[in-house]
C-alpha cells in the first residue's frame, strides 16, 4: 500500500524538475529584470538608465553562470551575453535608456537572420530540435525520418519550419525596435516581453501547422508502413 501511494509522487518528481528547469531561465531573463526595474525606478527613484542597466545584469549573470557550470560557450549564450553587455555599455555612454530596450530587438534580429539563412541550407537550424520532439528517440520513427530525409516534400517542410520561425523572430525584432524609440521606456519594459511571447506563440502555431505538423504526419505514416 505504501509503495502504491508513493509511486505516483516519485513519478511526478522528474516532471516537476523539468518544469522548474524550463521556467527558471524565463524567471531570470524576463520576470526578475522587469521587477528589478520597476522597483529601482518606481520605488527608489533611480534613473531609467541605471535601473535598466542594473536589471540587465541579472540575465547576464545567468548566462555566465551557465557557461561556468557547463564549461562550454555555445553561440546563443555568447550572443546573449554580448548583447546584454553592449546594451548596458551603450546606455551609460549615450545616457539613453532606450538603448537597453533596443538591444533585445537586436538579439531577435540576429537570431532571425541566422534562422532564415540556414533555412536555405542542407541543415536548417531548427531541424535537430524538431526531430528530437517528433521521433522522441524511438528507433522506428528515427528510421522513418532517415528514409524521408531525401524527399523533396520533406525537405520543403523542414525549410519552411525554420523559415517561419525566422519570420516570427524578425517581426518581434521590428515591433520591439519601433516601440523602443516611440513608446515610453516604462511601457516598453513590460510590452517588450509581451511582444516576444506573442512572437513565440505565433511561431509555435504557424510553424506547427505548416512545418512540424506535416513532417510529424509523414513520419507517423512512414513508421506505420514500415511495420
Amino acid at each position: 500500500m505504501t509503495q502504491t501511494l508513493t509511486a505516483p509522487a516519485r513519478a511526478a518528481q522528474p516532471q516537476r524538475g523539468n518544469l522548474r528547469k524550463m521556467l527558471m531561465p524565463l524567471a531570470l531573463d524576463v520576470a526578475a529584470p522587469m521587477a528589478c526595474y520597476y522597483l529601482l525606478h518606481g520605488a527608489f527613484g533611480m534613473s531609467e538608465v541605471t535601473a535598466l542597466a542594473v536589471s540587465g545584469v541579472i540575465p547576464a549573470v545567468r548566462v555566465v553562470a551557465g557557461i561556468v557550470r557547463d564549461r562550454t560557450l555555445n553561440g546563443l549564450a555568447g550572443l546573449t551575453l554580448a548583447v546584454n553587455v553592449a546594451g548596458i555599455a551603450l546606455s551609460f555612454v549615450t545616457g539613453d535608456a532606450r538603448m537597453m530596450i533596443a538591444k533585445d530587438s537586436a538579439l531577435s534580429g540576429v537570431i532571425s537572420l541566422f534562422m532564415m539563412l540556414t533555412a536555405f541550407t542542407a541543415r536548417p537550424v531548427m531541424t535537430p530540435g524538431m526531430r528530437a520532439f517528433i521521433t522522441r528517440g524511438n528507433a522506428v520513427r528515427e528510421a522513418a525520418w532517415e528514409r524521408l530525409a531525401s524527399s523533396a516534400r520533406f525537405r520543403r517542410a523542414e525549410r519552411r519550419f525554420t523559415g517561419i520561425w525566422g519570420g516570427a523572430m524578425l517581426a518581434d525584432c521590428v515591433a520591439r525596435l519601433i516601440g523602443a524609440f516611440t513608446l515610453p521606456v516604462s511601457t516598453m519594459v513590460w510590452l517588450s516581453n509581451v511582444l516576444l511571447i506573442a512572437a513565440l506563440v505565433v511561431g509555435l502555431l504557424v510553424a506547427g501547422a505548416f512545418g512540424s505538423g506535416p513532417i510529424m504526419m509523414m513520419v507517423s505514416i512512414e513508421a506505420k508502413d514500415a511495420r
